[in-house]
């Protein structure tokens, strides 16, 4: 659309400066006579473009133009920026582009000031997570073959809603067709993922409780585990721990008092301690640990 054509050509005028229309017709894939009658559009809409023949000429604006952007302080067209720049460590190709856009809007260049990888150091980014982001944005339903904590294999059909990062992970949350209710699916256990062509409308998401963690989600119990760990260990109980979980003890060791779902991966988690960790509370999740132990011990035997 020409409005479009319009909108971008100023964009890249005030990025590049000057550009010739030979380099725009070939951008916007239409003839120079196009551009030229573009350039006629935008001088009577009140943009100052002008042309300048010669070696070095072409198209360009008046130095002193910049689009009304009176509406947005400094502060904030900083924050619009940073913003930007933090959601493309989640690799949307758009991102990039309207950085890009915005910069040349506010004629500033955001400071490189934060960093954010959402990647383990040995992990292979799945493309499913733009595969659902277009199925967020255009409603439509995606189908997959789904494997859940307990080696099930399930085929699902959802409306997605949401893409989550919670507890280290990529969660896509969305209304289950087939368990006719709102789920989280682990974007690593989701496989063979299509988005299909049949659209979905928006439900009223204020009658259906979308705020609910994983745990109960999946109708787990949570337990209340008093863990304690070696001082060898400090290092990690900071990194895996708040603060307010956190009692140190005169022998430079910890009790940690935790929240945490009755699933598999809580022990794993324990045991990744090796032997500078002790469950003292509950009861149950001690004897889980010690068969756990037992069973590794035979591996072994």
């Amino acid at each position: 659309m020409q409005i479009n054509r319009l909108f971008e050509m100023v964009f890249i005028l005030l990025e590049q400066k000057v550009v010739t229309a030979k380099q725009l017709s070939k951008q916007f894939n239409v003839s120079q006579r196009t551009i030229y009658r573009d350039i006629d559009t935008l001088s009577l809409a009140g943009i100052p473009i002008y042309t300048e023949k010669g070696k070095g000429g072409g198209i360009a604006l008046l130095p002193e133009f910049v689009l009304n952007k009176s509406i947005l302080s400094v502060q904030e067209q900083n924050e619009i920026l940073s913003a930007l720049k933090t959601l493309s460590s989640v690799e949307s190709p758009e991102t990039g582009q309207t950085l890009k856009k915005i910069s040349a809007l506010f004629k500033k260049n955001v400071p490189d000031w934060l960093q954010v990888d959402f990647s383990e150091w040995n992990y292979v980014r799945s493309s499913y997570f733009n595969d659902f982001k277009t199925a967020i944005l255009q409603q439509r339903i995606a189908e997959f073959d789904y494997y859940s904590s307990h080696g099930e294999e399930t085929h699902r059909q959802i409306e997605p809603i949401q893409l989550w990062f919670k507890n280290k992970a990529w969660y896509i949350k969305g209304f289950c067709l087939v368990r006719q209710d709102m789920r989280l699916f682990k974007l690593t256990r989701v496989k063979n993922l299509k988005v299909t062509n049949k659209l979905f409308l928006g439900r009223d998401l204020l009658k259906i409780n979308i705020d609910n963690d994983t745990a109960e989600q999946q109708n787990q119990k949570l337990s209340d585990l008093k863990l304690k760990i070696d001082s060898q260990m400090t290092h990690r109980v900071y990194d895996d721990f708040d603060d307010k979980m956190i009692v140190k003890q005169p022998d430079g060791s910890f009790i940690v008092s935790v929240t945490w779902p009755q699933d598999y991966w809580v022990c794993d988690f324990i045991l990744s301690y090796g032997e500078h960790i002790e469950v003292l509370e509950p009861e149950n999740m001690r004897e889980i640990i010690k068969n756990k132990i037992s069973k590794i011990e035979k591996k072994y035997s």
